[in-house]
């Protein structure tokens, strides 16, 4: 019986570390997968840092972006007595101004997006935030069309409604028929301007989503995908829209 509880004994511990092995294995295989990332991408120096708050988070794995929101520049929605407001007498305002409203956003993103995975449809509510700090939405409002909202849309394609100040279209203010940085999506993917950097003109080669891979003023000499707002006017906005999707980086 001693000699069958000693024999029990060591088979279970050549079992435990058998299995305990195997397991790491697993685990560092499964870890080996997520790439790390020691520091920011040389595009978020772009963002405006009196709105944002951005650093790498989970070990280098994601990037969280905080910000309240608020952008840098003019618009009727900061409301009369602003520093920023604009006079916009066509604009069809929504209720709320920016100075009564609460537009802060945290994000956490992918420090580098996921390209082999499947393509996801974007959602209502902020899919991305700008260079401006401020929200980036799809094409629809409230469920439906842009074009029953288009009327509340600021000089810069923007608007209040609901929730945070957020842009639809091709954001004037700081990115118009270029290549500007326009911002970050949800999939850690980052959006440009209707036209190209590495040839100066509109790609000809962008996917459904509007990306493609290729050099940007960001990405030192490498190639990388990227987004660009894609150019075709949107319906009776005589604008473009911002990004419809599917998302590319999940």
């Amino acid at each position: 019986m001693k000699q069958f509880f000693i024999i029990s004994v060591v088979l279970l511990g050549l079992f435990s570390c058998s299995s305990s092995e195997g397991s790491d294995d697993g685990y560092d295989e499964e870890n080996s997968e997520e790439e790390t990332v020691t520091e920011l991408h040389a595009a978020f120096a772009e963002f405006n840092t009196d709105a944002t708050d951005i650093y790498l988070s989970d070990s280098g794995t994601t990037v969280t972006i905080e910000t309240t929101g608020l952008p840098n520049h003019e618009t009727v929605y900061w409301g009369e007595g602003h520093e920023l407001y604009k006079d916009e007498p066509d604009v069809a305002l929504t209720p709320s101004i920016m100075s009564s409203n609460n537009n802060a956003v945290t994000l956490v993103v992918d420090a580098t997006p996921d390209l082999d995975g499947a393509s996801i449809a974007t959602e209502l509510g902020t899919i991305g935030i700008a260079v401006s700090g401020a929200s980036l939405f799809n094409d629809q409002e409230g469920g439906g069309a842009l074009d029953q909202a288009a009327a509340s849309l600021d000089w810069t394609g923007a608007h209040i409604g609901p929730g945070v100040y957020h842009y639809h279209l091709e954001p004037v203010a700081f990115s118009y028929d270029d290549e500007n940085l326009v911002g970050i999506l949800l999939d850690g993917v980052f959006i440009y301007g209707r036209k190209c950097y590495a040839t100066g003109d509109y790609p000809t080669d962008l996917d459904a989503s509007g990306g493609h891979t290729g050099i940007t003023q960001h990405s030192d000499g490498e190639e990388e995908y990227h987004y660009h707002i894609i150019n075709e006017l949107y319906s009776t906005t005589g604008s473009y829209i911002v990004f419809a999707g599917p998302f590319q980086g999940y």
